[in-house]
């Protein structure tokens, strides 16, 4: 299959499509000739899309699936730093929620902006568990409680809080899932290295776009904990074989608005 799609009429021989590719694979132009990836060298395409995006006269298509292709109008997705400062700066972790559900079809457009997060050679490891039915939700704060009482008299970095937590539990309060409707697993390939960069990254752009959509998130450490070895609740979330998770995230409406935005430690920077 042809690697590159290239339009000899807007081509204008520039040369960018063979400087930005990441594996240098693209032979550039020249007075008789079009841009092109050679058979030989075709295999080593991690079909990032550089070549195509970076083309200023939209003359070049990478041939990966070129029927999706969606314009980018001009202008789409500036944003001043000034308005980008203050989003990121007032996003926090949510721990108190409506009960009222985030619809599947928000999820989806949430989860189809982190499809385009960095990866490791464009790999794209990450796959999502979506767990949308609260009573879901609340019977695996349930099992991650079991696994926390697991770790009672051990070495665990945990140990120490575990009867305060199991205390907190047993009166009533979620302390695990914080009483989030809904929660999201990335699951990612076992035995990849860099697999569970990639889906932090990916969570990570969830987690930064969800106020956007009206969703407040937070990272669910215990149960990710748990999910990394507690036999029963790994059955219970249902990764398929060979995959493991990577991390979980809590989320849902927000029961409270933000006002402002709090301090943080002065920044430290060194250069070189």
């Amino acid at each position: 299959m042809t690697t590159i799609l290239v339009d000899k009429d807007l081509c204008t021989r520039c040369g960018t499509c063979s400087d930005v590719c990441p594996m240098a694979i693209v032979t550039p132009a020249d007075a008789d000739t079009l841009p092109v990836v050679n058979d030989a060298v075709a295999g080593m395409c991690i079909q990032c899309g550089h070549c195509e995006v970076s083309c200023p006269q939209d003359a070049l298509l990478l041939n990966v699936r070129p029927d999706e292709k969606v314009p980018l109008p001009a202008g789409a997705g500036a944003i001043s730093p000034e308005t980008l400062a203050f989003y990121l700066k007032k996003r926090r972790s949510v721990r108190e929620f409506t009960k009222v559900p985030v619809p599947r079809e928000k999820v989806l457009e949430l989860l189809d902006i982190a499809r385009y997060a960095a990866s490791g050679s464009n790999g794209q490891p990450v796959q999502w568990i979506v767990v949308h039915d609260p009573k879901q939700v609340r019977k695996i704060a349930g099992l991650t409680m079991e696994w926390m009482k697991t770790l009672q008299n051990t070495d665990h970095p945990l140990s120490g809080y575990i009867s305060m937590l199991v205390g907190a539990w047993e009166g009533g309060h979620d302390v695990v899932c914080r009483g989030a409707p809904h929660l999201l697993f990335a699951h990612i390939p076992d035995g990849n290295p860099m697999a569970s960069v990639d889906a932090v990254i990916a969570l990570t752009h969830v987690d930064v776009a969800a106020p956007a959509f009206g969703i407040g998130t937070c990272w669910a450490g215990f149960v990710a904990m748990a999910a990394a070895s507690y036999e029963p609740l790994q059955k219970e979330i249902g990764i398929p074989a060979g995959r493991k998770s990577a991390y979980a995230m809590m989320f849902g409406h927000p029961q409270f608005e933000v006002y402002g935005i709090p301090r943080r430690k002065p920044l430290e920077v060194k250069w070189l």
